[in-house]
């Protein structure tokens, strides 16, 4: 594994990259609230046992990226897009296959209709199709309402409550085809907590907007799409994932069967595999 921060435009990104530098690169894109470190290590080495070289990376307000204060985020959808553009460039990547998982999905569409000559194929993981109304937001706090709606009352900036939260969260939104393993859970909650600039600032991604422009233009995607969605997703059913398949010609749906909103190990085999399929293409 190599480490790099892409600086650009002002913006600071951090990034991990696993595999040859000369193979297929993949970009994986995390979800609201969470650094790259959600792509589990191990999990992206078995990508890159695939001959893919496989790059995740901070999101805007998690890990080692650059962060503002919780409540002021001065971007949105479209410029999280363009990170990913900017993560690319850093590399010196003409064009890469883009992995989205659950918000992450909807940031790799922006970016694949926004720049449809750098993506090679997308991959959406537990997400949601873009440009279309929906009325309720992109992605919620915890499985349950009544769960979510205790978010705000949650100091973000105290470890033991932060910690406490997403761990509590990732049992929520679990799958029930697998043990949930809240251990590891919370070591990893721990690990992505302390090794944060301002966790806190995390929250700010229930806060964006964007996209509007490409409202209604989902099928103008170019790029091939693997739609890969749990059956038992408690955040976005899997009628989402459902309907985004359907939205572009010729796009591929990946059913787990009692999958949650999450990547759990007993499903990488299967998720692995129709990745590295989806990716196969020589760039």
């Amino acid at each position: 594994m190599s480490e790099k921060t892409v600086r650009a435009d002002g913006v600071e990104i951090a990034t991990e990259a696993f595999g040859d530098p000369t193979h297929s690169p993949v970009l994986l894109i995390m979800g609201a609230m969470a650094s790259m470190l959600w792509w589990p290590d191990e999990f992206c080495r078995r990508l890159a046992g695939q001959g893919r070289h496989v790059i995740r990376y901070d999101n805007r307000d998690t890990g080692l990226s650059t962060t503002y204060p919780p409540g002021e985020p001065p971007y949105g959808f479209d410029d999280m897009a363009e990170d990913a553009i900017r993560v690319l460039d850093g590399y010196g990547l003409r064009r890469a296959h883009l992995v989205g998982m659950s918000a992450g999905g909807m940031i790799a569409q922006f970016a694949a209709l926004a720049h449809p000559a750098r993506i090679a194929s997308l991959t959406a993981i537990s997400s949601t199709p873009v440009g279309v109304d929906r009325p309720d937001p992109p992605e919620t706090a915890a499985a349950d309402p009544e769960d979510a709606a205790t978010g705000p009352a949650v100091d973000w900036s105290d470890r033991g409550q932060a910690i406490d939260a997403i761990t509590g969260d990732a049992r929520m939104i679990a799958g029930s085809a697998h043990p949930h393993d809240a251990a590891a859970a919370r070591r990893l909650a721990e690990r992505d907590y302390d090794r944060a600039r301002n966790f806190a600032s995390a929250t700010n991604h229930f806060l964006l907007k964007g996209g509007e422009r490409w409202r209604g233009r989902l099928g103008e995607l170019q790029a091939p799409l693997l739609v890969i969605h749990g059956t038992a997703d408690p955040i976005f059913p899997v009628e989402r994932g459902a309907a985004l398949a359907n939205a572009v010609v010729g796009a591929r749906l990946v059913r787990i069967d009692g999958g949650g909103h999450e990547l759990h190990p007993d499903d990488w085999d299967l998720i692995i595999a129709a990745m590295a399929e989806h990716t196969a293409a020589v760039l």
